[in-house]
């Protein structure tokens, strides 16, 4: 009797447990363009067409390999429109009774797969270097979840940047190196850009005619869809940008969205590229003298660090972390993370750019749009469900913590040991926006006063029951008290006005 092999849309490796542990001369490997996928959020078009287009090639790869596969495109006319309606068409068709399946990235497919009226083996997703059963050992006991702790340990696991039992360069973290403001130039043309091909191209089509209500520019649309060409661009980033990434991984610049950065997140998390083996690239090129350390162990520490920690708290934290809201912001997401019109040029350019690319890079989320919701204090779960739309490299098992926890501290601090916000002057330190503004970032309050600046000391004062005794926190705090008290009363008076604008859907 065959059994059904379910391989998802962010699940494209050869070496997929549930391929692995299939047999391919009997199974029959199940994969789907379902609607169920592309609606519970609103994903961004350049997302949905990267994955259904490297869907199709995977599938076209997997027959070339010899594998009986059923694919349904969207538009097929039987297609089911779930993952589970299509495994039990493909059931009925086949006369299979069995499932395996490598298990899903989403708390909300693993239960749709758990209660499934066809039995379904969900394997274990080999493609981490962390166990489920290895972080929660790690986790256990310990009074705070800091990832740097964890990532020595990963470390230690992998080899990677060690020597014997020491980190290569003497110390763990070279994050202090990695921090430099904006470059004058950057000598970098930014990452491998692909061009469509048939197959592409058929994609384009489908999702422009179905999806082009969606937030975000579908074309132009350059990325890899095959494992091979996710590898050159790999090389190429390796080769040309990763000498710098370090120095300038956290600057921002209005009219380079790229800088060094090598935009192959989605590439990892869709299973084109291994992780491990892209850190060991990275590792390499170190070993050569062809990149510094703070370089290479800034990349990698993305990867095996916060990537790995990132699913290892999704996962201990269970279903019901993506709806917590430990500050209890309320506020609804304003139509400037749509597009709608602003005057704080930083928004604009993070928004425009996400619109554009469905990518920003990390301070871009953290510290840009990240920052802004936070301050202003917005619903979580909404701020959580534009993240997991917007951009390309989006799954909840990454997206999740990454939002709710450490840019939203609603989990109540599991993640973060405090919470992330800043004035005006970090994003002017680290990037060229402020200079365009229509704010002045030196200004604090009256006419023309960075909105960072006010809604900073607003999200102090209505938090200082819950902050003011924390230990990284008390300095900020002193610093509120030093102020008269007409100065705090204006600043808080004036935070107010900007959110009652806010609210009111005028353009801020």
């Amino acid at each position: 009797m065959s059994r059904l092999i379910l391989v998802l849309g962010d699940q494209l490796s050869p070496g997929l447990s549930a391929l692995r542990e299939a047999d391919r001369d009997h199974d029959v490997v199940v994969m789907a363009e379902v609607a169920d996928e592309t609606d519970y959020v609103r994903h961004h078009p350049k997302k949905i067409a990267l994955i259904f287009a490297a869907m199709r090639k995977f599938a076209a790869r997997l027959r070339a390999e010899g594998w009986d596969v059923r694919y349904s495109q969207l538009d097929d006319t039987e297609n089911a429109g779930s993952i589970v309606g299509e495994l039990l068409r493909r059931a009925e068709e086949t006369g299979a009774s069995e499932v395996l399946a490598t298990e899903p990235g989403e708390w909300r497919l693993i239960e749709a797969l758990r209660e499934a009226p066809v039995k379904v083996q969900i394997l274990s997703d080999e493609r981490f270097i962390a166990s489920h059963q290895e972080f929660e050992a790690w986790a256990e006991g310990r009074k705070a979840l800091r990832m740097e702790y964890f990532y020595r340990e990963m470390r230690r696991k992998t080899g990677l940047l060690m020597e014997g039992d020491k980190p290569s360069g003497g110390k763990w973290n070279f994050d202090h190196e990695n921090r430099k403001p904006a470059p004058g130039e950057v000598d970098f043309n930014g990452p491998m850009q692909f061009t469509p091909d048939d197959t592409v191209e058929e994609v384009l089509a489908l999702v422009e005619a179905r999806f082009g209500n969606h937030f975000g520019a579908l074309r132009p649309f350059w990325f890899a869809t095959t494992e091979g060409e996710a590898r050159r661009a790999l090389r190429h980033f390796i080769s040309k940008a990763l000498p710098k990434f370090g120095d300038y991984q956290d600057a921002m610049l209005t009219e380079n969205r790229f800088l060094y950065h090598a935009v192959i997140s989605a590439y990892i998390n869709i299973g084109l590229l291994d992780p491990l083996e892209v850190c060991e690239k990275v590792a390499e090129a170190h070993a050569a003298g062809d990149v510094p350390i703070n370089a290479a162990e800034g990349f990698i520490r993305q990867i095996i660090g916060w990537r790995e920690y990132m699913r290892g708290i999704y996962f201990l934290e269970g279903p019901d972390y993506t709806g917590r809201n430990g500050l209890g912001h309320k506020r609804d997401l304003p139509e400037l993370f749509w597009g709608g019109k602003t005057d704080m040029l930083c928004l604009e350019k993070a928004v425009g750019q996400t619109r554009d690319e469905a990518y920003a890079h990390h301070i871009q989320r953290l510290m840009i749009t990240g920052n802004f919701a936070l301050l202003a204090g917005l619903d979580p779960h909404q701020v959580h469900e534009w993240y997991l739309a917007v951009y390309m490299d989006a799954f909840e098992w990454v997206e999740a913590p990454n939002v709710i926890g450490m840019s939203q501290f609603a989990d109540g601090g599991i993640i973060a040991s405090k919470p992330y916000v800043s004035s005006g002057a970090y994003i002017n330190r680290m990037s060229d926006y402020c200079k365009g503004c229509t704010y002045s970032v030196s200004r604090k309050t009256g006419e023309g006063a960075c909105p960072f600046n006010l809604l900073y000391w607003h999200f102090l004062d209505r938090h200082r029951t819950r902050f003011s005794k924390n230990a990284r926190m008390g300095n900020m705090y002193r610093t509120w008290d030093r102020m008269d008290d007409d100065r705090r009363e204006t600043v808080l008076r004036e935070a107010e006005g900007f959110l009652k604008r806010l609210d009111a859907g005028e353009a801020v």
